[in-house]
């Protein structure tokens, strides 16, 4: 069996979703050398991100060195986020980047880097579920490879938050902010970190240092899935705080509770806790994505961490109390149990049907034999002179 590659990536277009809130993801075909073909979706931010690290990797092709000797492509950062007309506006840059790509030598376009990112993701499979109030918007990439100005809509709002507490940066792709600051949220990733752009500024944002302008009631959060999620850990983590679980690498999980913040509600047997996400993989998943976030840049810190935190709010969003997750949960586990307990049948009883329905029906009581003397006292007198007779 021959090595690994991928012959062509394509551009289709782009996606406009609205969980957890309006962003737009790239649909790429890939045809890979078994000349089978996958469809993947990847958002701006992560294509950018892929770029970055590929540059790190070969600092010689990327022209850090030498810029004469750079044959990497050029991909402009993230810039101003205006919605959908941005998003259109890019498929033209993304067609060439990719393009480029396939035409590297084979030491980087078929490095394992490249290959794990346009590899397909449990996500890609991920069809909307019918409890979506809105369904993905789907928008291909015209034949002549030329725009429709009539198809793009006007921009999105923005969705515009402050920092409550001073946060420098401690790696590249990070944006340091100050107390008071007012950002507008790109993206909100389920790990805890938010992209964000201030000015002439764009990086990732520790959700927990950001708080809403307006009523911080509003609910933003999802609600708790009692039933949960199975998970694994891809990182050991010890609790620093009462309400955080402390759990090994590889261990099995259910997660009850996503928090935007990044720090999820997790259930191990009859406990919960908190326990950082970026930490946390589906089953099936390749580890090797998430274990390049947490090397970049770690789980974000808690809220609760936060020195010196200055809200405008003068009451602070409400949560649940571990106690109340254990509660819920608890009596949740016990609910599902006696569900899953079968009820007595017997043999020949049709499957399926109500165990009830199989007990027998209540006989009336049987009255006591009432004496002769009793007899003869109550009955008819035809009745006595029969009996007269026979004796």
């Amino acid at each position: 069996m021959g090595d690994t590659f991928i012959r062509h990536v394509a551009l289709l277009g782009f996606e406009k979703r609205f969980v957890p809130s309006q962003h737009y993801v790239y649909m790429f075909l890939v045809k890979w050398q078994d000349l089978s073909e996958k469809v993947v979706y990847r958002r701006f931010t992560e294509i950018y991100e892929f770029h970055k690290l590929l540059k790190e990797m070969f600092p010689i092709e990327a022209g850090e060195i030498n810029p004469e000797s750079r044959i990497i492509p050029h991909l402009p950062a993230p810039r101003w986020f205006d919605g959908q007309r941005a998003a259109e506006s890019r498929q033209g840059t993304l067609t060439e980047y990719c393009n480029a790509l396939m035409g590297l030598p084979a030491k980087i376009s078929r490095c394992p880097h490249l290959l794990d990112f346009f590899k397909v993701r449990p996500d890609d499979l991920k069809l909307p579920s019918d409890s979506q109030v809105k369904k993905p918007e789907t928008y291909l990439m015209p034949k002549d490879g030329k725009s429709n100005a009539a198809d793009i809509t006007s921009p999105i709002i923005l969705q515009t938050y402050r920092a409550i507490a001073d946060h420098g940066k401690n790696s590249a792709s990070e944006m340091a902010v100050a107390t008071g600051d007012i950002v507008e949220v790109v993206e909100k990733s389920e790990s805890g970190w938010w992209f964000c752009q201030m000015k002439a500024k764009r990086g990732w944002v520790p959700a927990s240092f950001l708080e809403p302008l307006d009523s911080p009631d509003e609910a933003e959060d999802p609600e708790p899935n009692y039933a949960g999620e199975p998970y694994i850990t891809i990182k050991a983590y010890t609790a620093v705080e009462e309400d955080e679980m402390s759990l090994s690498q590889g261990e099995t999980i259910e997660v009850i509770h996503k928090l935007l913040d990044g720090w999820w509600v997790v259930r191990k047997e009859d406990v919960t806790g908190y326990f950082p996400s970026m930490y946390l993989q589906k089953s099936g998943q390749d580890p090797a994505q998430a274990q390049r976030q947490i090397k970049g840049r770690g789980a974000p810190p808690r809220r609760s961490t936060i020195r010196n935190a200055h809200s405008i709010h003068q009451r602070s969003r409400k949560r649940l109390s571990q106690d109340s997750y254990r509660r819920n949960s608890v009596r949740f586990l016990q609910q599902r149990r006696r569900l899953a307990q079968p009820g007595p049948q017997s043999a020949g009883s049709p499957r399926g049907e109500n165990p009830q329905s199989q007990r027998a029906k209540p006989q009336p009581a049987v009255p006591p034999r009432p004496s002769a003397d009793l007899i003869l006292h109550r009955c008819s007198e035809s009745t006595k002179r029969k009996l007269a007779s026979a004796v």
